[in-house]
């Protein structure tokens, strides 16, 4: 799959080679398109719309020529790069199966961890794990030392310090803003449900935790078998708010990391933000406690014009 030098067109089968470039291309600009497999979708939609407005372009959400050139322009660095798999990458200890849903199995473990490496390298390096193993054929994710082909989507650490985050209801879209105004980043995310919808209006962050426990408390939560009572669910990246969680001014509201990057900006939440663990990473190292938080739009609207 000749990524690094993939021409804009349409692939025969699988993940197309020019879509995983600009998703990668568009990870590294923070115009986070979620997870990188290769796919066409919402996420990838949404962030060219958002790189097309910052940069006068025509904003359709088209992954055309102008976008194209103005993304390969900009960045010509490799978007595949190769990886030496290392013994702390198949260290674990690794999960046999997540529990998901049923929180009080998932409170007894020691760490929500990954389930083998193959998951955990997927999630460093932002991709989907069938695009990682495509890369790979044949290739044991169990065993140090072997070489593997990835994604270089790391991008540089945001620019500024975010005093501003905008949270797109109806595009399902977390904006952060500088205090002057410019954007920083651009992340897909999934925003409230029909059953317990996200808040309106403006708030503020209170407090940032990375590696967070979760509590599922039945007299706030409408979710879940509640005949358990109140439960801790230790720390780890499958832990239901994930690597992080961005507290917020509105009681049991937060912006939070996802146990499983495919799923965001595509199915709702239970009320919260969520983001994938890596883009949530990032967001949490640059927000500000006190940033304003504004909740805009809602779910099942039309996109409405963001700020600019």
């Amino acid at each position: 799959m000749a990524i690094n030098t993939a021409a804009l067109g349409p692939a025969a089968s699988g993940a197309n080679p020019a879509l995983v470039r600009v998703q990668v291309l568009l990870a590294r600009a923070h115009f986070s398109p979620g997870v990188i497999d290769g796919q066409a979708g919402g996420n990838l939609r949404n962030a060219v719309s958002a790189y097309e407005r910052a940069h006068d372009l025509p904003v359709d959400g088209q992954l055309d020529d102008k976008v194209w050139n103005a993304l390969t322009t900009a960045d010509q660095a490799p978007a595949i790069t190769s990886y030496v798999i290392t013994d702390a990458d198949v260290k674990g200890p690794f999960l046999k199966v997540i529990p998901k849903d049923d929180y009080p199995a998932m409170a007894k473990l020691d760490r929500v961890g990954y389930t083998s490496p193959l998951e955990g390298l997927a999630e460093r390096f932002h991709m989907d794990e069938a695009l990682l193993k495509s890369l790979n054929p044949g290739a044991d994710f169990a065993v140090a030392g072997v070489r593997i082909l990835v994604a270089a989507a790391d991008a540089p650490a945001l620019s500024d310090k975010v005093e501003a985050i905008e949270v797109d209801k109806a595009v399902r879209q977390v904006r952060a803003f500088a205090a002057d105004g410019r954007l920083l980043a651009v992340y897909p995310a999934s925003v409230g449900s029909t059953e317990r919808p996200a808040p309106n209006g403006q708030f503020a962050v209170k407090a940032v935790a990375t590696d967070p426990t979760y509590t599922y408390d039945p007299k706030r939560l409408t979710f879940g078998d509640r005949s358990a009572g109140k439960l801790t669910i230790k720390p780890g990246p499958n832990n239901p708010v994930g690597v992080a969680w961005i507290d917020l001014t509105v009681p049991t509201f937060g912006l939070h990391g996802a146990p499983d990057p495919r799923l965001v900006g595509k199915h709702a939440s239970h009320g919260c933000v969520r983001l994938t663990n890596w883009d949530v990473t990032e967001l949490a190292k640059a927000v500000k406690t006190g940033a304003k938080v504004t909740f805009v739009g809602r779910e099942g609207d039309k996109p409405a014009k963001p700020r600019a």
